[in-house]
């Protein structure tokens, strides 16, 4: 990180709802319900809740996170992250001792697509055996 790169920090004892909107780092270590987006960095900081959908460049995670997470060049969770929502990143981090409860795209077609199956391509879908009713306990 650069040191003339602005870094806005939402304090310990803050509590915010709504909508944020940042043009380049932010570091939340307080509570924060709604949406974030970041032309640079957003840091959820070790202690901090962030109920949101989070929209970054690069998004690090270090306390709790329950809401979708598209970071447009790097998602790193760090060993005290605890995550739940969707992920969608060209690049993943996962630190030993991080917890994730969602779904994930990576790569560079997760991250163009937004985490959905190219065009002209469809996504597969699961194959699913039920067995047919007159087979069950049917005797010959």
């Amino acid at each position: 990180m650069a040191d003339n790169q602005e870094i806005t920090v939402i304090g310990a004892d803050t509590h915010i709802k709504g909508e944020m909107s940042f043009g380049s780092t932010a570091r939340v270590l307080g509570t924060f319900e709604g949406t974030i987006t970041a032309k640079g960095e957003v840091q959820i900081a070790q202690g901090a809740t962030c109920r949101a959908a989070i929209d970054a460049a690069i998004v690090t995670v270090d306390g709790a996170v329950e809401g979708d997470v598209t970071a447009r060049d790097k998602l790193r969770l760090n060993a005290k992250a605890q995550m739940k929502g969707d992920l969608i990143a060209p690049t993943l981090i996962v630190a030993e001792g991080a917890q994730f409860t969602g779904h994930v795209s990576v790569g560079a077609e997760a991250a163009k697509n937004n985490g959905k199956a190219p065009a002209g391509r469809l996504a597969p879908e699961p194959k699913v055996v039920v067995p047919s009713h007159d087979k069950i306990g049917a005797k010959k």
